[in-house]
């Protein structure tokens, strides 16, 4: 298989550092030309599914604009410009619940649309998390830190509690890296 062509990007909308729109020109691998490809700029950002020593997976609670009522979320964040995924992992452990973690497993780098771009997630599990820090609470919602059993977590990613796409991946994958692999 061929990957798709670039010929010219233009930006018709740069709105803040979260979003940004352009116009592709793209050739397709059988020579046909699409003047008008979105194209979606925002920032990557990070997971992180916690899981201390007794077993627990520290999760929120939370409101957010795009999703009715309220959702189960993994910490996360947006990547600061110059920072690597696994920094900005380590980084939002500490703020958002005050933990640093003993073991990091990377789940993967996924993009957020294999269209239109829109960012990519970087997904890890952290094990043996631990409290060392006050949380800095200054997100824009409201949320609160719930703790769940491996039976809680596995049931609320069965049930649709995790409502974005990158927050129910974090937990599914975390649970099949615990299955262990297969045979």
């Amino acid at each position: 298989m061929q990957q798709w062509k670039t010929l010219s990007k233009k930006t018709i909308l740069s709105h803040n550092r979260f979003l940004t729109v352009e116009q592709h020109q793209i050739q397709l691998p059988d020579g046909k030309v699409i003047s008008d490809w979105p194209w979606i700029i925002s920032p990557d950002f990070v997971n992180v599914m916690a899981m201390s020593d007794d077993g627990l997976f520290h999760v929120f609670r939370q409101v957010k604009y795009a999703i009715d009522g309220t959702s189960l979320a993994p910490v996360g964040g947006h990547i600061e410009p110059g920072e690597d995924p696994f920094t900005a992992a380590q980084r939002e452990l500490r703020e958002e619940m005050g933990f640093d973690a003993r073991e990091w497993i990377p789940l993967g780098t996924f993009r957020n649309n294999g269209n239109y771009g829109a960012g990519t997630a970087h997904l890890y599990f952290a094990r043996g998390v631990k409290h060392v820090a006050e949380p800095i609470v200054d997100d824009l919602e409201e949320m609160e830190m719930r703790t769940l059993t491996l039976p809680q977590l596995e049931n609320a990613v069965r049930n649709g509690e995790f409502k974005a796409i990158a927050w129910a991946t974090c937990a599914a994958l975390t649970l099949l890296h615990l299955k262990g692999p297969q045979k």
